[in-house]
Order: C-alpha cells, then sequence, then structure tokens
C-alpha cells in the first residue's frame, strides 16, 4: 500500500520523519509520496519558495527507500485542494489499489473545513499521526459518529480495501514543529536535533528563515 503524505514542510523536519516512519511499520507501509504543496489553502503562504522546500524534501529523503518526492502540487498556481489530488492520483492508480493519505491528528479535527471533505474517503484511507496536546473528538456529535462509523483498528482492512477507513496510529509523540524551527533559526540558536543535518546546511546555505 502506498501513502500520500502532504504539507508545506517549511522546513521538513524530524517529526515529520519520524513519525511516518514509525507509521509505516505499524500499517506495513511500502512507500511514503511526500508531496509539497504550492499554494495551501488553510494556512500562510510558506516563508521559503517551492523549489527551496522541493530541494529539502529531497535532501532530506535521499537514499531512504521509504519515501519518494511527488511535486506536482509544486506546479500549481491555484489552492492545492486534496480531494483533487486524489482524484487525479486515484485515476492514475485505478479503483482497486489500496491508498491512504497520511494526516495529523489537527488535520483530523478540522477535516470538516476542508474542501469537499465528504469525498475524501471515497478515495482514500485516512492515515491519523497522533499530535501532542489534542483530542480525539470531533467538534460535534453528528462528526463523531462519522470518525467511529469508519474508524478502524485492523491493518488488514487497510489492505483489503482500497479506501474508505480511518485508522489512528499510536505513533510517538514528537513536539517539532516548523514553526518552532523558524523561529529558533531566526534567534540564532541551534536546531540539529530538529532537522536532518544536509536539510540544515542547505537551509544555511540559502540564508532562509532569518
Amino acid at each position: 500500500m502506498q501513502a500520500i503524505y502532504g504539507g508545506t514542510f517549511d522546513p521538513i523536519h524530524y517529526g515529520h520523519l519520524n513519525s511516518v516512519t514509525a507509521l509505516a511499520e505499524q500499517v506495513s507501509l511500502h512507500q511514503i509520496i511526500i508531496m509539497p504543496n504550492n499554494v495551501p489553502p488553510h494556512r500562510p503562504q510558506p516563508e521559503a519558495t517551492s523549489e527551496q522546500r522541493r530541494k529539502m524534501v529531497e535532501l532530506a529523503i535521499a537514499n531512504n527507500p521509504l519515501f519518494t518526492l511527488d511535486c506536482r502540487e509544486l506546479k500549481r498556481a491555484t489552492p492545492s485542494w486534496t480531494v483533487d489530488t486524489l482524484e487525479e492520483v486515484r485515476a492514475e492508480k485505478g479503483n482497486q489499489q489500496p491508498l491512504a493519505f497520511i494526516i495529523g491528528q489537527d488535520s483530523l479535527l478540522s477535516l470538516p473545513h476542508w474542501h469537499r471533505w465528504e469525498s475524501l474517503l471515497s478515495l482514500c484511507h485516512l492515515l491519523v499521526c497522533q499530535r501532542p496536546g489534542y483530542p480525539l473528538t470531533m467538534e460535534t456529535p453528528e462528526r463523531q459518529q462519522w470518525l467511529e462509523t469508519h474508524r478502524t483498528s485492523s491493518v488488514a482492512s487497510l489492505h483489503q480495501q482500497p479506501a474508505g477507513c480511518i485508522f489512528i496510529a499510536p505513533t510517538p509523540l514528537y513536539d517539532i514543529s516548523a514553526t518552532l524551527i523558524r523561529q529558533r533559526l531566526a534567534a540564532g540558536q541551534p536546531c540539529d536535533d530538529l532537522v536532518p543535518a544536509p536539510v540544515l546546511n542547505f537551509i544555511h546555505q540559502q540564508h532562509l528563515y532569518r
């Protein structure tokens, strides 16, 4: 099973990489497709350019066969609606291949505010990584019922069905954010424990986040 992992990755860091690596082990993912977006619809524009963020992802996943990079969203000038991308990928892979989309616990809670969110589970499974400080309760009883209806603890179901399940993974909690990293870099503080060395070297070379 393949899984798509989208985000701004401004910059990519160990919180991203370690949590989804643990997720891959738990649900037997054979490939994680990292897909940076160009125009995120739910957050401010990234500080780094599309090309800089693409390069940072490349450096972070070099020589790791679990990860591949998909740049299709970076080529769009319009907002990167997840459902549109998933429809595109689903058309490429056919209707029967299991496909998953990785999100954090915070994104699960805000999912009903996403564009055409009700269509997501017709296209993929949702794999949810735990995030520190977030509850596992949706904002209304109806949406909580939606979660419980689709939630599964069966890894086999993820591989036997092409889409439709929500798996909340007990991944390790990494209290790392790109915002924290940008703040530390702006203050001249070290980030060696937060960002892979090749990425950190590139950030310094490009004079990013100062």
